[in-house]
């Protein structure tokens, strides 16, 4: 199978948004694992699971190990999925979201998948809930648990690509689409062209300050985001 382009797909402020639930299923999760309620959390946007935890963590004075965060990713799966129905209830999938994944699958050299700070496990809920799982594929994707530093995600999803289709998928191959500079700076780490969407809390301004060329308001304009996949 030849591949023209993987996308890479962030997930929060970027397809979805929970609107808060996220930091509460975080906040009982933390509870469950530490016995320490969850006054303040670590900064997020753009940051690995692993070290969302271990920084949040530090904050309420509480040292932990790679076994303390995989006892927290067993809770925070747990939880989302025993809170599925009001995720979706308070939650959203942003505009444009299903359209765009639509478009994309319309493509028959595209091939779309995830790069997330999030667990895998978590990841398929959150997209699952929202109904924009339907074209990922979720094997050749990269997740939090596979490694603190997101830059290195980029490389662990196109290592898993060039495995699944029995050919080198390299950096051209392929195109990160996300919300915050975290997701500009991996990208340019690897030399992977990155589409930069302005739908979370960093500004058009501070993404192509990052480095980002292709910068989008949101997902609305299908016809713009293909352009500049197919382009990238």
């Amino acid at each position: 199978m030849t591949v023209r382009r993987i996308v890479l797909w962030d997930i929060d402020h970027t397809l979805i948004d929970t609107r808060g639930v996220g930091r509460e299923l975080s906040a009982q999760a933390f509870r469950q694992v530490t016995g320490v309620p969850m006054v303040e959390q670590a900064k997020i946007d753009g940051i690995t699971e692993p070290v969302i935890f271990r920084e949040t963590a530090k904050l309420h004075g509480l040292r932990t190990d790679r076994h303390d965060f995989e006892r927290f990713a067993a809770a925070l799966t747990k939880v989302h999925a025993e809170r599925a129905a009001e995720l979706r209830e308070r939650g959203h999938a942003l505009p444009g979201a299903a359209s765009a994944l639509d478009a994309l699958d319309a493509k028959p050299d595209v091939v779309q998948t995830v790069l997330t700070g999030n667990i895998r496990m978590v990841a398929e809920i959150k997209l699952q809930v929202f109904g924009l799982d339907r074209h990922i594929r979720w094997e050749i994707g990269a997740f939090g648990e596979d490694d603190d530093i997101r830059a290195e995600l980029v490389r662990i999803a196109l290592n898993r690509a060039s495995a699944m289709f029995g050919e080198p998928v390299i950096s051209e191959n392929a195109v990160l689409i996300g919300d915050t500079p975290a997701d500009v700076e991996a990208a340019l780490a690897n030399d992977v062209p990155v589409i930069a969407v302005a739908s979370g809390r960093s500004s058009a301004d501070d993404l192509r300050a990052a480095g980002a060329q292709r910068v989008l308001p949101g997902l609305e304009d299908s016809d713009a985001l293909l352009a500049l996949v197919l382009g990238a």
